[in-house]
């Protein structure tokens, strides 16, 4: 059979495998224990911790967590930087303090997101890194509509 009769699913490439991780580095463990327990001092909710090695190289970790309102949000962020400052590490870089939607803390290594419940369910990070896309892909099962009812009900 000639390559331009195949059918469109011969044609993809065999999606990889996820590349095998590392062991945590007792640094790493650490820094992601100060990051939860600034976290849960003041009181974040729905706190998740995502591994993200192999799939990107930007951080090893990344936690999510919700505060239940702006001003919330905005001083569990801080609470965060200033614990990693008294632990002597200081984050590359803090973005969204203004309006404290949504505040993203360099740790590095980890990556936090502190977010409105509203900011967090829109844009859905737990689910975009937890499993890899050519995982994802398959399970979607086609039709798009589909996908998105069974994540409403769940």
């Amino acid at each position: 059979m000639s390559p331009s009769r195949r059918s469109p699913a011969a044609r993809r490439p065999k999606p990889t495998a996820r590349p095998a991780r590392k062991p945590r580095s007792s640094e790493l463990v650490a820094l992601e224990k100060l990051a939860l327990a600034a976290l849960e001092d003041m009181k974040a909710v729905n706190i998740r911790v995502l591994d993200v090695r192999g799939l990107t190289d930007i951080a090893d970790t990344m936690i999510v967590a919700s505060g239940t309102s702006d001003r919330h949000v905005r001083s569990i962020a801080e609470n965060v930087v200033v614990k990693a400052k008294q632990a002597g590490r200081r984050p590359m870089g803090t973005e969204g303090r203004q309006d404290a939607e949504w505040v993203l803390i360099d740790l590095q290594d980890v990556l936090v997101h502190v977010m409105l419940p509203r900011v967090r369910e829109f844009y859905a990070l737990e689910q975009l890194w937890e499993a890899p896309q050519a995982q994802r892909r398959s399970t979607a099962g086609g039709a798009a509509g589909a996908g998105v009812a069974r994540k409403r009900r769940a």
